[in-house]
């Protein structure tokens, strides 16, 4: 950890001086996400745990995480300022994300256009399984994790960064949205899961959500288990289960499911079946 930086122009000189720090630590061939963040002690969290936290020990792909304190103006290092224009809250601000940017692309990587970097914000794109299967066939993917009432939006224009949220709620914080991103990209890179069929069987994978899972015992509280799962008959198995599939993605998510009928060249509704 480099030493604490007084002023602007120190901290300036001294950024400059060891830059390749960040850029040049993760290799080359594995997938790396890099986090900046005001928590950097909120990693690995439930990364280091389980699959993901196994394959990162075992290096199948690398986690950084930069401090955007380190990057902060004055004494103090601070990191925000008050809305231009008035309003609540706070902005993170553009000279310090900057540099902080700068300091964790590799910028040959980053104009392959194979290692993105993204804003973890509630106004972004939607995340989906097919944008996680995109992010996980990167090279790897830096992780802006915002705070206080959000970042610059000259930030996101110089960078062109990709806004991303994971769903139409606030948090007080990206971390908890980068690891949800990173988790579900991590999980699909090879030699993570044991069972390659588990991603090709689960949720979204075919467009739908995934059919309802049993185990034993085959009677619990007078609950069983469907007669059609014991059969032992694969085919009938396999219709049972797309047909769980069609259900609950008709009524929980029709958006999901007006994209299976498009695709399928169907009415969604007047679907024939199920």
């Amino acid at each position: 950890m480099r030493k604490p930086v007084g002023n602007r122009q120190q901290r300036d000189d001294v950024l400059t001086a060891d830059s390749n720090e960040s850029n040049e630590s993760c290799q080359a061939a594995t997938w790396c996400a890099k986090v900046i963040t005001l928590l950097p002690e909120a990693f690995p969290g439930t990364l280091g745990q389980s699959l993901s936290g196994r394959a990162l020990a075992n290096g199948i792909w690398e986690l950084e995480t930069i401090d955007l304190r380190r990057f902060g103006i004055g004494r103090h290092r601070s990191v925000d300022d008050t809305p231009v224009g008035g309003g609540a809250g706070m902005v993170m601000r553009a000279d310090v994300l900057g540099p902080a940017l700068r300091f964790a692309m590799d910028e040959r990587r980053c104009q392959s256009g194979r290692w993105p970097v993204l804003c973890m914000s509630p106004r972004g794109e939607p995340l989906t399984q097919q944008s996680v299967r995109e992010l996980a066939g990167m090279d790897g993917v830096t992780i802006l994790c915002g705070r206080f009432e959000g970042i610059d939006e000259r930030i996101l224009q110089a960078f062109r960064i990709r806004e991303v949220s994971i769903g139409d709620f606030v948090l007080s914080g990206g971390e908890i949205a980068a690891q949800a991103l990173i988790d579900a990209a991590v999980r699909l890179i090879p030699l993570v899961l044991g069972n390659q069929a588990s991603v090709n069987e689960e949720s979204f994978s075919g467009g739908l959500l995934e059919y309802p899972q049993y185990t034993r015992p085959r009677i619990w509280e007078g609950l069983p288990v469907p007669e059609k799962l014991l059969s032992g008959h694969h085919e009938e198995i396999a219709s049972w289960r797309l047909s769980q599939s069609r259900k609950l993605t008709r009524h929980r998510r029709p958006d999901l499911w007006r994209a299976y009928c498009r695709k399928l060249g169907v009415d969604p509704e007047n679907w024939p079946g199920d």
